[in-house]
C-alpha cells in the first residue's frame, strides 16, 4: 500500500469542504477520483501533496515515496526553451555523464591504488547512469514531446511565450519523465488533443508507480482506471472498477438504498397503524398487542434516508421551427492564415435531425471551421449554404459571447425581454442558479458557470441548428449526462467540435474528421470510426505490401470510400427500427402498468361485494379476462426485449 487516508476532513471557516473521506490506494494501482464541481476533489489532492492540512483523520503515506503532481493550471516562470525545461529532469544524469567523460579522460594520470579508487568511483558512476536510463532519456524525452503534441519545431519555443495551457502539457511531460511513484493529475486531459489522450492512455496503463487522477473525460477513466472514488455530500465511497461499472454500481445502489428506506417506511407507517387500532380497542388483551408491536418497532434497526444528489442541471432543448430537410451544405472550403495552409478541399452535406460530431487534432482549424460557417472568419474558396429555415445557436467554447459586465439574470433578460422576472429564475434554476447566484456578475463565474449560462441562452432560443465548440468542457460528468439526453431527445439538428469521446459515443450519428486535406466522414459512433479508420489503415497498408509504388498515404476526400451513402441509410434504418421498438416497449409498460392497476381495483370492489354474488362474480369475470390480457402483454414484452 502506498497511500491511505482514514475519516479526513476538511473546512474553511463554517463550510464544511470535505468530512469522510476514507480510501487507500496499492503500489500499481491506478484509481480516479470523481464528484460534482465543488466537490471537494482539488482540495484533497491539496491535502494529499501537503498544500493545505486536514482538520480531522489521518492520512498515511508510505516511506520516501516520491509524488508528483499536475494541478490544473501550472504557472512555469522560465526563460529556457520548451526542450530545456523537459531536459532539465535529467539534470542529474547529465552531470553523471559528464563526470563519466571527464574521469575517462582523465584515467591515465593514476596509478596504484589511486587508480583503483578511481575505478571503483567510476564503477558506481556508470552503474547509477546505466539503473537510471542514462543511455535511454533522450529518445525518452523526444517520445513524451511528440505524445503530447508538440511537433519537432516548437522544441525551441521559450516557455516564457506559452498559453498556460501549453505550460500544463510541458509540465504533465516533465512528471512522466521524472517517474515518481505517486503520481497526482488534475484535468490531465484538458488541454490534449484525441491523439495525445490516447497516448497518455498508453503511457499510464504501462506506468510503474501508482496514479490517481480527477478527470471528466470518462472514455479516458474507462481505459486506465481499475478503482473510483466517488466524492458526494462531503464523503467517499469506493468502487472498485473503472468509470462505467462505478456508473452503473451507482445507480442500481442508489435505486436499492431508495427502494430499501421506502419498504422500511411503508412498514413502519403500517405497523403504527396496527398499533393505534389495536389501542383504540381499550381492552387488556389487545393493549398486549400494540405493546409487544411497539417494543419491536423500537428494536427495529432505522435506514437513514438516502442522501439527496447534489444540484444537477435540467436542460430540455425543442426547435419551436422546424427546419427543411437540408440544413447545411459546404463544398470546397479552404482556410490560409499568413500562408500557412489551416485545410482545404472541405465537403460535407447536414441533413435535419443529424447529429454530427467535428473531430481532429488541435490546430487543424475546427473552431476556424464553425466561425467560417457563421461568417465570423471569411473563407479562401468554397460555397456555404443554409437550407430553409435554419436558426443557428452557437456554443462558444471561449464563452466570448457573453457580456462579462451583466449579472447572470440581466444577460439573459437582456437577450429575451419579453421573460418575466419569474420566467428568468425558473429556467436559470434548471441551470443550478438559485437566489442571489442570479445576480453574480458574469465575469466572476468559472468556466462552467459560463458553459450553464451560455446552454440557458441556447434553451431560450428559436435555434433549430445547435453548432456546439466543445460544450463538455468544464461541466462536470454529471452535466455532461444530462446534456447528452438532452441532445439525444433534440427533435433539430445538431453540428459539433469535441475530443470528449465518450460524449461523441453517446450522441453522434456521423463524424466528419477534419485534415489538412479535407474531410473524412464516417456514418456512426466514435467507435465505429475508430473500428473503419483501422480498417482503412490496414488496406493502405497492405497496399503498400503489394505495390509500394501505386499505394497513396492517407487522405481526405469530399466522398471518401468508406462511408457511402448505403452506409449511411443503413445506420439510419437500424436507428430507426431501434427507436420504433422502443415505442412498442414503452406502450406495452404503460399498458402492463394499467391492467395491473385494474386488477388491483378489481380485488377491491370484490371484497366490497362480497354480499352480492352476482355482482362479485361478474368482477371475478372482469379480474380473470384482466389476468390472461396481462400475460398476453408480459409474453409480448418478453418477445420484443429478445428480438
Amino acid at each position: 500500500m502506498i497511500l491511505a487516508a482514514r475519516q479526513l476532513q476538511k473546512s474553511y471557516g463554517i463550510d464544511v469542504i470535505l468530512e469522510k473521506i476514507t480510501f487507500h490506494l496499492e503500489e500499481r494501482e491506478k484509481a480516479a477520483v470523481v464528484g460534482v464541481n465543488g466537490a471537494g476533489k482539488t482540495t484533497l489532492f491539496r491535502i494529499l501533496t501537503g498544500e493545505a492540512s486536514p482538520d480531522g483523520g489521518e492520512l498515511f503515506l508510505k516511506k520516501d515515496v516520491s509524488v508528483g503532481y499536475l494541478a490544473q493550471n501550472q504557472k512555469i516562470e522560465s526563460d529556457q526553451t520548451i526542450y530545456e525545461e523537459m531536459l532539465s529532469v535529467f539534470r542529474k544524469i547529465m552531470e553523471t555523464e559528464s563526470k563519466l567523460r571527464e574521469m575517462e579522460n582523465e584515467m591515465g594520470q593514476y596509478e596504484g591504488q589511486e587508480l583503483s579508487d578511481k575505478m571503483a568511483e567510476y564503477a558506481a558512476l556508470q552503474l547509477f547512469f546505466e539503473q537510471n536510463d542514462g543511455y535511454g532519456y533522450q529518445s525518452r524525452l523526444r517520445g513524451v514531446l511528440k505524445g503530447l503534441g508538440f511537433s519537432e519545431k516548437d522544441w525551441n519555443r521559450p516557455m516564457n511565450q506559452l498559453s498556460g495551457g501549453q505550460k500544463t502539457r510541458v509540465w504533465l511531460g516533465r512528471l512522466l519523465l521524472s517517474r515518481p511513484d505517486l503520481l497526482l493529475l488534475d484535468e490531465p486531459t484538458n488541454h490534449l488533443d484525441i491523439a495525445s489522450i490516447e497516448w497518455l492512455e498508453d503511457f499510464l496503463r504501462s506506468y510503474s508507480g501508482a496514479v490517481l487522477i480527477i478527470s471528466h473525460d470518462r472514455y479516458f477513466l474507462d481505459r486506465i482506471v481499475t478503482k473510483v472514488i466517488e466524492i458526494e455530500n462531503k464523503k467517499s465511497s469506493v468502487f472498485n472498477g473503472n468509470y462505467t461499472f462505478y456508473s452503473q454500481q451507482k445507480e442500481i445502489l442508489r435505486e436499492s438504498q431508495q427502494k430499501a428506506y421506502d419498504l422500511q417506511q411503508k412498514e413502519i407507517r403500517r405497523q403504527e397503524d396496527v398499533i393505534r387500532t389495536l389501542r383504540a380497542y381499550n381492552r387488556e388483551k389487545f393493549i398486549k398487542r400494540a405493546e409487544s408491536r411497539e417494543k419491536a418497532l423500537d428494536k427495529m434497526e432505522r435506514l437513514d434516508r438516502p442522501e439527496a444528489l447534489p444540484d444537477q442541471m435540467r436542460l430540455t432543448l425543442t426547435p419551436q421551427i422546424i427546419s427543411g430537410s437540408d440544413v447545411l451544405h459546404a463544398e470546397n472550403l479552404s482556410k490560409t492564415y499568413n500562408g500557412h495552409k489551416v485545410f482545404q478541399n472541405v465537403f460535407f452535406d447536414i441533413k435535419r435531425g443529424d447529429k454530427v460530431a467535428v473531430i481532429g487534432p488541435n490546430g487543424v482549424g475546427k473552431s476556424t471551421l464553425f466561425k467560417m460557417l457563421l461568417k465570423e472568419v471569411s473563407s479562401d474558396s468554397g460555397l456555404i449554404r443554409f437550407g430553409t429555415n435554419v436558426h443557428v445557436g452557437y456554443y462558444d467554447q471561449e464563452q466570448q459571447k457573453l457580456d462579462e459586465s451583466k449579472s447572470i439574470f440581466d444577460e439573459i433578460a437582456d437577450t429575451y425581454p419579453t421573460l418575466t422576472a419569474g420566467q428568468i429564475r425558473n429556467v436559470l434554476a434548471a441551470f443550478v442558479f438559485t437566489n442571489d447566484d442570479v445576480f453574480k456578475p458574469i465575469s466572476a463565474l468559472s468556466g462552467g458557470e459560463k458553459g450553464r449560462v451560455s446552454l440557458a441562452k441556447i434553451m431560450l432560443s428559436k435555434a433549430n441548428l445547435l453548432m456546439l465548440d466543445e460544450p463538455t468542457n468544464h461541466l462536470d460528468m454529471f452535466s455532461k449526462e444530462v446534456l447528452e439526453d438532452a441532445i439525444n431527445c433534440y427533435e433539430g439538428t445538431v453540428f459539433y467540435i469535441s475530443h470528449d469521446r465518450y460524449f461523441i459515443n453517446r450522441t453522434a450519428e456521423k463524424i466528419l474528421e477534419l485534415t489538412r486535406e479535407g474531410v473524412v466522414q464516417y456514418a456512426g459512433n466514435y467507435d465505429y470510426y475508430l473500428e473503419k479508420k483501422a480498417e482503412r489503415e490496414r488496406n493502405e497498408a497492405e497496399k503498400l505490401r503489394e505495390n509500394p509504388q501505386a499505394a497513396q498515404p492517407l487522405k481526405a476526400a469530399p466522398q471518401p470510400a468508406s462511408d457511402t451513402k448505403n452506409d449511411w441509410l443503413r445506420q439510419k434504418e437500424q436507428q430507426a427500427a431501434e427507436r420504433k421498438l422502443a415505442n412498442k416497449i414503452a406502450r406495452i409498460e404503460t399498458e402492463i402498468e394499467e391492467t395491473e392497476a385494474a386488477i388491483a381495483k378489481a380485488d377491491t370492489d370484490m371484497a366490497a361485494a362480497s354480499s352480492d354474488y352476482t355482482k362479485a362474480q361478474e368482477i371475478f369475470e372482469q379480474k380473470t379476462a384482466l389476468e390472461e390480457k396481462l400475460e398476453t402483454l408480459y409474453a409480448a414484452w418478453e418477445e420484443l426485449h429478445e428480438s
